[in-house]
C-alpha cells in the first residue's frame, strides 16, 4: 500500500507542526500512522499482543525524537525504522524464549487462517524468513516504502536493502510455491 503524494505532504505538513508544539497535530499524526504501525508490526511479529507493545514503544521513540528528525518528509521511513528496531529486537528475544522453553513443535494457527488460508501461508511463509528480509520485504512490499525509504528505516545502504528485498522474494516466492504444489 504505497502512500500518495497527498498523504506524504499532509504527513510531513502535520510533524512540521508537532515540532513546533502543537498538540492537536499529534493526535492527527498519530491516528493517521498508529494503525499502519501496528498493521506492520503485526506482520513483523506475528502476535497481536507482541505488536502492540512494540508500537507502543516505538511511539515512545517517535515522541521523543520530534526534534531530532531533520527533515519531516522523512517520517515514514524515520517512523518504521524505529519500529523496525523494536520489532528485531522483539524477535530476537521471542526466538530466544521458543529456543528456551518451547518444545520443537508448530506454531498455533491463528483463528482467521480457515477463512483465509492463502493469507496464512503467506503469512506463514513471512515468519520462515530471517528478520533482517521479513522487514524489509514489509516495509517495501506492504507499506509501500521506497527502496531508499527502506534502507533509511533499517539503517542499511540501498544496495542492501534491494538485495534483502531480492532474496525475501525469491525465499518467498520458493516457499509458496512448495506449500501451493
Amino acid at each position: 500500500m504505497a502512500l500518495s503524494d497527498t498523504d506524504r505532504v499532509y504527513d510531513a505538513l502535520l510533524v512540521t507542526l508537532v515540532r513546533g508544539g502543537d498538540a492537536r497535530a499529534a493526535e492527527r499524526l498519530a491516528a493517521r500512522w498508529q494503525p499502519r504501525l501496528l498493521r506492520a508490526a503485526r506482520r513483523m511479529l506475528g502476535d497481536g499482543e507482541e505488536a502492540r507493545e512494540a508500537v507502543q514503544e516505538a511511539w515512545g521513540g517517535i515522541c521523543r525524537g520530534w526534534l531530532r528528525l531533520s527533515d519531516p518528509e522523512m517520517f515514514p521511513a524515520w517512523a518504521y525504522g524505529i519500529l523496525s528496531r523494536k520489532c528485531a529486537d522483539r524477535i530476537r528475544g521471542l526466538s530466544a524464549r521458543r529456543a528456551r522453553f518451547a518444545p520443537a513443535e508448530a506454531a498455533p494457527e491463528p483463528a482467521e487462517a480457515a477463512q483465509a488460508p492463502l493469507r496464512h501461508e503467506i503469512l506463514a511463509a513471512l515468519g520462515q524468513l530471517s528478520a533482517e528480509h521479513r522487514i524489509a520485504a514489509i516495509l517495501y512490499f506492504s507499506e509501500g516504502l521506497t527502496l531508499a525509504e527502506t534502507a533509511a528505516a533499517t539503517g542499511v545502504p540501498v544496495g542492501t536493502a534491494k538485495s534483502r528485498i531480492f532474496h525475501a522474494r525469491q525465499n518467498l516466492k520458493d516457499l509458496l510455491e512448495g506449500d501451493l504444489t
